[in-house]
């Protein structure tokens, strides 16, 4: 997975004009960024030899739990920064799914009603371009769907359609909607990919320089 990763940056790298001072600007910003990429390709490393199912490109930040990784699967193209991630159920994170620092999903809890204090726990699923914003709590059997938006420090403890937006404790929808044709690509907005790929607003055509990097 890490020599995916990095394979698909090189292939897919800015290459400006060689010795230009934009070719000298992106080299610096691989320098400078490489301590962190290289600690974030061997953490997907990690995770992936204890069991948890990830789709490269993604990005995943130190994370906090009950570390059962065999129940975490990531799709391509998202970032998951430092959250907590209570892994008692299965937790399914989509394609291009934006989960910000500090956010919690906790797949298990215990019942209030029981006399032994039971362990209940549930599924956490999140669609293809979900945005969980940053202390959001996604609370067990939970699903967010496509597009749909958790914003900071929500309590979420019932499914958000695809494209709503769902704020506050407990959280509720708003009336306004995300657009479906969403098409971004959140990893593109990282220091650690934009240095290789570029800005996530330059057009494809500035970085197919005919010098090689």
């Amino acid at each position: 997975m890490t020599l995916d990763t990095f394979k698909w940056l090189w292939q897919n790298r800015q290459r400006p004009r060689l010795g230009s001072r934009q070719w000298l600007k992106a080299w610096a910003k691989r320098a400078l960024t490489a301590p962190t990429l290289f600690s974030s390709l061997t953490r997907l490393a990690m995770l992936g030899a204890r069991g948890a199912k990830i789709e490269f490109p993604a990005v995943i930040g130190k994370c906090a739990g009950n570390n059962a990784w065999h129940h975490l699967t990531i799709g391509r193209g998202s970032f998951v920064g430092r959250v907590e991630l209570q892994l008692h159920d299965r937790v399914t994170i989509g394609r291009n799914v934006i989960i910000n620092d500090g956010a919690r999903l906790l797949s298990g809890s215990h019942d209030t009603a029981s006399a032994d204090f039971e362990l209940q726990t549930g599924p956490i699923c999140l669609r293809d371009y979900a945005w969980v914003a940053t202390g959001a709590i996604i609370l067990p059997g939970v699903t967010i769907g496509r597009g749909a938006v958790v914003g900071a420090g929500a309590v979420v403890s019932k499914d958000v359609p695809d494209y709503a937006v769902a704020v506050g404790n407990p959280a509720r929808l708003l009336t306004q909607r995300r657009p479906r044709n969403l098409r971004y690509q959140p990893l593109r907005h990282l220091a650690i990919i934009e240095a290789w790929l570029g800005r996530c607003n330059e057009p494809a055509a500035a970085s197919e320089s005919a010098a090689a990097a």
